[in-house]
């Protein structure tokens, strides 16, 4: 049976079932278990929790604390203890309640944040870090070190292509298997990376983060190495075009998306043919051929669709319009990451549903970068995925809407959060009142700038890729 006693009543031997109020109001990390440690009993009767209700069945009620209290010659805790009814193993931890914002400048909330310390949480070992996981640092870095050698190649092969060169297939090769090797270890490093940098060229920053999604999305699918290798040869290269286009000196950086449609649109047809010259493989020119179609025969050059595109094109497709939704571009901000995949979803016919459904899969249901609103009311960004728990990722709360301040350094892997704050939706800065959200906006600016690896450690990442 259930009941509810005062946390002053809690004696040892009774079996808690929940602790009552705020989860930092007490130091437990489960709320269900046998109290039979006295330090935990005087660590319980000094919480800020407000009642307590334990399972009568499974430990001592009252009236037994009571009738022990009350007998000088009764027997001893431990015998009390032995006495009492048989145990089953506890059930799983309930969650606790966070119907507002945990006080985080609370001495209890300090002391649990600073003895986690900057590890990355396991299970059962808590739910909140002080600093950025280390492995997703290192991560960051390896992607760092990715990108700064794949934008000097990427700048050269514009660079032949424009003066009428044919390229090797040996010059871009070394960069597709960096950014295999880079996905295979961590696969949402890259784009993670991606969408945080915004102080490159567009165009190639575009390319190497379709190429990273190409290839996660190729082994999402299970295809063959091979497969794997073209479909990032592919996203790399599907722009190429680009660069025999005539330069509008107007646009910012240079955008060619300024350009007039049919002078824009005649890249894929300049890309197909310098793949081809470079004796690329012929589905790569393929794919750069047709990733500005759709399936149902609205897109270009061709207008073709359905069947008729090949499973490079369809994956170039949606890889290649994700990455321009959270990009932007023609003076307009890039979509939040969980926005652009949701805009993807509403435009029906547009994009392979099958494939879509798996690219959603690889990138997370919340992907990297994904500004989402929690539970708890705060606003935070994820920074890391779990393959095994895609609705929960490791996410840095950066914005409290109702206290109108930043958060400092509150880093939360939902995985071992047990339910104690939650995802509940996109996180929106623009709705937040005008005076808030610069401040947000800087606050998330801390944030990445907190998981950027360093110029120090992107040399030493270069050296080891």
């Amino acid at each position: 049976m259930l009941k509810r006693i005062d946390p002053s009543d809690v004696t040892l031997g009774m079996f808690i079932h929940k602790l009552e109020g705020n989860w930092f109001s007490h130091p437990f990390w489960s709320a269900r278990f046998l109290l039979t440690d006295p330090v935990k009993l005087q660590q319980l009767h000094a919480s800020a929790v407000p009642g307590v209700i334990i399972d009568t069945e499974r430990g001592l009620d009252t009236e037994d604390s009571a009738v022990d209290e009350r007998s000088s010659s009764g027997p001893a805790p431990a015998q009390r203890r032995a006495a009492a009814p048989a145990m089953r193993l506890p059930d799983p931890p309930s969650p606790p309640n966070l119907s507002s914002p945990p006080n985080l400048s609370s001495p209890i909330a300090r002391t649990f944040i600073s003895s986690v310390g900057i590890s990355r949480v396991g299970k059962g070992q808590g739910k909140v870090l002080s600093a950025p996981p280390a492995d997703v640092v290192r991560g960051f870095g390896k992607a760092q070190a990715v990108a700064e050698r794949g934008l000097k190649v990427m700048a050269h092969v514009f660079l032949e292509m424009r003066l009428g060169k044919a390229i090797t297939p040996e010059t871009v090769t070394p960069v597709i298997d960096s950014i295999i090797t880079s996905v295979q270890s961590n696969p949402f490093a890259f784009n993670g990376l991606m969408q945080f940098r915004r102080d490159s060229e567009h165009v190639y920053r575009h390319a190497l983060a379709t190429s990273a999604l190409m290839i996660a999305l190729g082994r999402s699918l299970r295809l063959q190495p091979a497969d794997i290798h073209a479909a990032g040869q592919a996203g790399l290269l599907l722009d190429v075009g680009v660069s025999r286009l005539p330069l509008d000196d107007t646009a910012p950086n240079h955008d060619p998306r300024r350009l007039p449609p049919e002078i824009w649109q005649s890249h894929v047809r300049l890309g197909h043919d310098f793949i081809l010259k470079s004796r690329l493989p012929e589905a790569v020119a393929r794919a750069c051929l047709e990733h500005h179609e759709r399936i149902d025969g609205t897109g270009w050059p061709n207008a073709a669709g359905g069947s008729t595109l090949s499973k490079l094109g369809r994956m170039a497709a949606i890889c290649d319009a994700y990455d321009l939704l959270v990009s932007g571009g023609e003076g307009q901000p890039g979509l939040d990451p969980g926005e652009a995949l949701r805009d993807m979803k509403r435009d029906t016919g547009a994009f392979d549903a099958d494939l879509l459904s798996v690219f959603e899969t690889t990138i997370g249901i919340w992907p990297t970068g994904a500004v989402v609103e929690l539970r708890s009311g705060r606003l935070a960004v994820v920074i890391d995925q779990h393959r095994d728990a895609p609705d929960r990722p490791l996410i840095a709360a950066f914005y409290d809407p109702a206290g109108r301040r930043p958060i400092d350094d509150v880093w939360i892997d939902l995985t071992t959060c047990y339910g104690a704050d939650a995802i509940t939706g996109p996180g929106l800065i623009a709705g937040l009142p005008p005076p808030c959200q610069a401040s947000a906006s800087a606050a998330l600016a801390a944030v990445m700038e907190r998981i950027k690896p360093s110029a120090k450690a992107s040399a030493r990442g270069h050296k080891a890729a």
